[in-house]
Parts: C-alpha cells; sequence; structure tokens
C-alpha cells in the first residue's frame, strides 16, 4: 500500500514501523508535524516536553530501558540539547535512539542558519540524510538498526524542502513487541563518573572507523554512473535539485553524510572527469573530501554559503563552469523588480492579546529585550516595540544583564524609562526556558520587570500543547503550571496579574513596576483568539467623527484600512470580517469614532479606556469553546 506523505509524517510513520515505543520533542518548524503525527500512533508514547535538552533526555532514558525512542526538534533546539546528547555518544544506547534535527536553510521560520551536520563530527556520531519522503521513512527504519549495530545515538537529519514535500511512500507494518519487565543495569556503561567516560572514548572513537567501514558498502550511499564528464556528490535536497539541474550526469548520492565512505568517493572522483559537491549552507562534505586527498573541481568556490538552493540556482553556477549537460530550461531570467509594491510584513492575528501590550511598550519608549515566539513580531511595523531577541529565554538574561550595568539614578531623579530594560516571554517559552533566568533574577537581587504573555498555547508553531494549557500532546488531562505561583516560589515578591486588551490597565501597572526598584513579573493573561475559537462582534466606524487621523493603524491591525470617502478625504474602515472586537484600535481613537458593537459611541473612549471584551483565560473556562484550530 503506498500513500503521499510529508517528509515529516514519513518519519513518524518510519518510527512506528521501526517499533519506536517512545518519542518526545519541543516543536519548532519545520520538525513540529513529526510528533504531531506520531500522536496519532496510540502504541507510541508521545510528548512534548518543555525543552529539547528534557526530550533528549527522556528518549536516552527510554533507550536505556531498552526501546527505541524518537526525539524530534528544529536545528536550534539541538544547541539546547547538546549537553546530554554529546555525553550520550558516550554512553552509548541499548534501545535504539534517533534524533531528528530540522534545519532550516533560508530561515524561513528560524534566528539563524547553522548547519547541524557539524554536529556529528563535533560529538562524533553518525549521520543520515534522506532525499525525499520515502527515504524519510526508510532511512529512519536503517538509522533505529545503525544505533543498535553501533551501540550509539544517531543523528537524522532532514531540512524545510524534505520536511514539508510530499511523495509517495510504500507502507509497511509494526513489529510484534515483546513488554520491557525489569530495568537491567549497566552501570559502568551509563555513569559518566570520569573513571568510566575516560574507557568509553576509546569506543567512541573505533566505532567511527567501523562506521567508516560499514559506509562504504551501505545502501544508504550509491552511485548512479550517467555522463563521466561530470560527477555530482549531493545528499538530501540539495541531490534532487543537482538531479533536475544535470540530470545525465554522473551521481554519487549520500545517504550516511558521517563518516564518509573514503574509498568509494576516490572510486567515483576516478570514474569522472569533473567533480562538484553540492550543498547548501557549510561546506561540510567538500571539506571532508578535500582532506581525504580527493581533488574537487568545484564547491563552495561556485555555490553560496547562505540560503536554500533551488534547481535554476545549481545549474547557473556549473554552467558558468562550462559543466556539460545542464539544463539550461532552468537557468533564471533576470525580472526587472517594481520598487512601488507594498511591503507586507508578517503581524499579529486580529484580536491577539499581545497587540495592546506592544502598543504600550511603543509608547513607553523602554529598552525590549524579546524572545521567540508570535510576539516576536513586536519588532515590526507599525509597533517597533521590541529591541532584542536572541534565543529562547534570553529576554529575560539579556534584560538582567542590562539592568545591573545601568548606573542607579541620581538622588531624586525623575524616572527615565529610557534607562529601563523589560523581559518579554511567552508562557511557553517562560516553561522552556525562562524559568532559570527568573530564578536568577531572584537569587542575584535583579531589578527586571519581566512581562509573561500568557496565551495558554504554544503559538508560533501551530498551537501546540504545553505545562500551562492542561493537556497532553496524547489529550490526556494534566495539571496546569500555575505561572504567578512559580515566580513567588523563586522569591519575586511583585506578581501581578493584568488584561493585555486593557490598555489603559496596562500602563498603568507597567509605569508602576517600572518605578520599583525591585524585580516584578507582570502576567498578560488573555487567550490565543485563534486556538481558542474566539470570536468577538467587529466594532465600527463612524464616519462622521473620523477624520483619518490614522492613529488606530499603530494598533497594526489587518482590520483596518483607510479609504477615500465622497469629499476627497480618508476614513478608516473595519472590515467586518476580519475584527475580533478585542476594542485596542477604539481605545487609541481620540474622537469617539470606532464604535461597540450595537452601542453608540460611549463616554470614555475618547480618553482611550473603553471597557474590553471580557474573555476567559483558564484553559477550562474559555468561553468561545476548547482549545483548537478554528
Amino acid at each position: 500500500m503506498r500513500e503521499i506523505l510529508s517528509g515529516n509524517e514519513a518519519i513518524a510513520r518510519g518510527a512506528w514501523e521501526a517499533g519506536v515505543r517512545l518519542a518526545a520533542a519541543y516543536p519548532g518548524t519545520p520538525s513540529t508535524e513529526i510528533l504531531e503525527a506520531v500522536a496519532g500512533y496510540k502504541d507510541i508514547y508521545s510528548e512534548w516536553s518543555p525543552n529539547e535538552k528534557v526530550a533528549m533526555e527522556v528518549g536516552l532514558g527510554a533507550s536505556m530501558a531498552g526501546a527505541r525512542a524518537l526525539v524530534c526538534m528544529k536545528h536550534v533546539g539541538v544547541n539546547v540539547a547538546a549537553d546530554p546528547l554529546f555525553t550520550a555518544s558516550y554512553t552509548g544506547v541499548k534501545g535504539g535512539l534517533v534524533l531528528v534535527t530540522a534545519d532550516d536553510p533560508a530561515m524561513h521560520s528560524s534566528q539563524n542558519e547553522q548547519d547541524n551536520r557539524n554536529y556529528a563530527k563535533f560529538a562524533k556520531l553518525p549521520l543520515v540524510e534522506p532525499a525525499d519522503s520515502a527515504e524519510a521513512k526508510d532511512f529512519l527504519k536503517i538509522a533505529f538498526e545503525l544505533s543498535e549495530r553501533f551501540d550509539t545515538p544517531v543523528l537524522f537529519r532532514t531540512t524545510t524542502r524534505i520536511a514539508h514535500s510530499k511523495s509517495l511512500v510504500e507502507l509497511g507494518d509494526r513489529p510484534a513487541l515483546a513488554p520491557i519487565t525489569i530495568f537491567e543495569k549497566a552501570t559502568d556503561k551509563y555513569t559518566m563518573l570520569p573513571s568510566n567516560a575516560i574507557k568509553r572514548h576509546p569506543i567512541v572513537e573505533q566505532r567511527l572507523l567501523d562506521l567508516a567501514e560499514y559506509a562504504e558498502t551501505t545502501l544508504l550511499n550509491q552511485v548512479d554512473m550517467g555522463d563521466s564528464r561530470v560527477g555530482i556528490i549531493a545528499s538530501g535536497a540539495a541531490y534532487q535539485y543537482a538531479r533536475e539541474a544535470f540530470s545525465q550526469a554522473s551521481f554519487l548520492k549520500l545517504g550516511l553524510t558521517y563518516p564518509l565512505p573514503a574509498g568509494l568517493i576516490a572510486d567515483f572522483r576516478e570514474s569522472v572527469e569533473k567533480l562538484y559537491v553540492v550543498e547548501e549552507l557549510d561546506p561540510f562534505l567538500e571539506e571532508l573530501i578535500e582532506l581525504m586527498g580527493i581533488r574537487v573541481d568545484g564547491g563552495k568556490d561556485m555555490l553560496p554559503l547562505c540560503g536554500e538552493f533551488d534547481p535554476g540556482l545549481i545549474a547557473r553556477a556549473l554552467a558558468a563552469d562550462d559543466a556539460p549537460g545542464v539544463n539550461t530550461d532552468l537557468i533564471p531570467v533576470p525580472r526587472p523588480v517594481d520598487d512601488d509594491l507594498p511591503n507586507r510584513p508578517p503581524t499579529l492575528c486580529p484580536g491577539c492579546s499581545h497587540r495592546g501590550v506592544f502598543t504600550v511598550l511603543k509608547k513607553l519608549k523602554v529598552f525590549v529585550s524579546g524572545d521567540i515566539g508570535c510576539y516576536t513580531l513586536g519588532a515590526l511595523p507599525p509597533f517597533e516595540a521590541m529591541n532584542s531577541c536572541v534565543c529562547m529565554g534570553a529576554s529575560i538574561s539579556i534584560a538582567h544583564g542590562m539592568g545591573q550595568v545601568m548606573a542607579p539614578p541620581a538622588e531624586g531623579a525623575k524616572l527615565d524609562l529610557r534607562t529601563k530594560s523589560v523581559a518579554v516571554i511567552g508562557d511557553s517559552t517562560f516553561f522552556h526556558s525562562g524559568l532559570t533566568p527568573l530564578l536568577d533574577i531572584a537569587y542575584n537581587g535583579g531589578r527586571t520587570l519581566t512581562i509573561i504573555l500568557d496565551n495558554r498555547t504554544t503559538g508560533m508553531t501551530g498551537g501546540q500543547e504545553n505545562p500551562g494549557t492542561g493537556k497532553t500532546l496524547m489529550g490526556r488531562p494534566a495539571p496546569v503550571a500555575d505561572i504567578p505561583t512559580i515566580c513567588r516560589g523563586f522569591g519575586i515578591n511583585r506578581v501581578i496579574e493584568i488584561d493585555p486588551l486593557d490598555m489603559t490597565e496596562v500602563e498603568r501597572v507597567l509605569r508602576e513596576e517600572l518605578a520599583a526598584n525591585e524585580a516584578s513579573v507582570v502576567i498578560a493573561k488573555s487567550p490565543c483568539v485563534l486556538e481558542y475559537k474566539i470570536k468577538r462582534e467587529p466594532w465600527s466606524v463612524d464616519a462622521d467623527l473620523c477624520n483619518g487621523c490614522k492613529r488606530c493603524l499603530q494598533a497594526g491591525c489587518i482590520a483596518l484600512s483607510l479609504i477615500n470617502d465622497a469629499e476627497g478625504g480618508r476614513k478608516v474602515r473595519i472590515l467586518a470580517d476580519q475584527c475580533n472586537g478585542c476594542g485596542i484600535c477604539a481605545q487609541l481613537c481620540r474622537f469617539e469614532a470606532i464604535v461597540a458593537p450595537g452601542a453608540a459611541p460611549a463616554p470614555g473612549v475618547a480618553s482611550g479606556s473603553p471597557a474590553p471584551p471580557a474573555v476567559a483565560s483558564a484553559p477550562g473556562d474559555i468561553a468561545a469553546g476548547e482549545k483548537g484550530a478554528s
């Protein structure tokens, strides 16, 4: 039986067919859908772990117990998981252990473009790379066999194109598994005291030699001889691009990309006139091949170090070197650029609770240390109210570091908000890696204001569960982590919850906490309108009162637009099918021109403080229904 699957879906299927018992991950594009698909296989225990390090350790524990385990994350997540990963290279495994690293060339949804193939060399681990969905399933099963045969975790690298592209996959069955009934101890193997670890290191080095010998004959690496004038070494998505650009060339397609098969590569070099290495990002393969003393005629001297490839890019680059057999139809023809086209930057959803917070932060002119999530859009126009964003959890640490070196104000001096730093972090990111930096602030007497944007979901990656949602990945009820109690338990005395849709209240509380000479946490609590299916009645504009001042547009909402009126002037219009009735725009209007549903303009709107629509904020008390995509 065959089915069309994405690479991520195929990996999930491969895990099921390989007899995986446990899968753990933290959501992150482009890897997220793997665990969402795995959760559909009820005979695999699957979980969203609080972060990637925990996921790696959970998987290692399952492996030590004798079960096959799958751990998944995006490329930057491996940075978080690196601590247990490197030592797991020494301990080895019992049940097969595979770590999927989903790289993101061109940074479609990432803060950097790191090439995680380097982790294989650094941690001395075998690296497997599929080139389509069928290989994603089949190679994953081989990766588990490799893991157990060579007593090692295996890195399984995909990229955005492999993860999200679809192709035909031949489906197989799941083997019968005997239950695990006892834990077998192997203290010398798994307890990495220096006296044990020093014995394991030579084992790791010998394992690489054995894997290099295996690489010479494995079906993961295949030679396909065509026109001997051009030989191309490639793997993953880059192989597909090169194959389309030079369909008649000879190819050495690598599926096991570390360690490399020196003999196979040398023989391939001898069989072709010109040898090219085609790979995205770093010259990982090229450098390893040249270190073997094998001459490469073209690689990163012709192809870019940055960004994602496509067939046309490869065709143009190799054709410039007079490589024969190029598909000239793929070589792109430069097109004129229309500089008059307006930019359409991404923006927060209509009704998003983050909108009011960033509108106020822009007004206050404080330094905003941001984090990874939907709210990172606060850095873009019209808010421009986020001034740094580095990695998960760094918002709190960076704000603390800035605050500790800022000179204290002179006695009796007026508070200058430009001297203040504010950390902004989402609830899922707080659980991921915001706990320890907040504890650092409490422990070391910091004075930082931390704003936790609690929308009760992992919003940016599609609304996954987290420790604050009351439900696990498998749909089981779970305790709801209480953020205010956690913060107070750390020793933070000033912990305030606010409604982020009430901008007057937001500004009042933030000014008070910025003036305090101690650490404080403000929790802006309002559920994600998308995930909790919240739909409020739309607001409208009284055209007689609107003078087109555009102040309401500072809310950055796609429901607002400017139109020409009959007199040739400009008026704001609210698109009823886009508006989610949050009332942020009304609070910005100084002329009472934005009217609540079913009401005439109310006193107080001009002052910027209408009562926002009431919304429930606890996971079990969502007024508009259960959590789920609308």
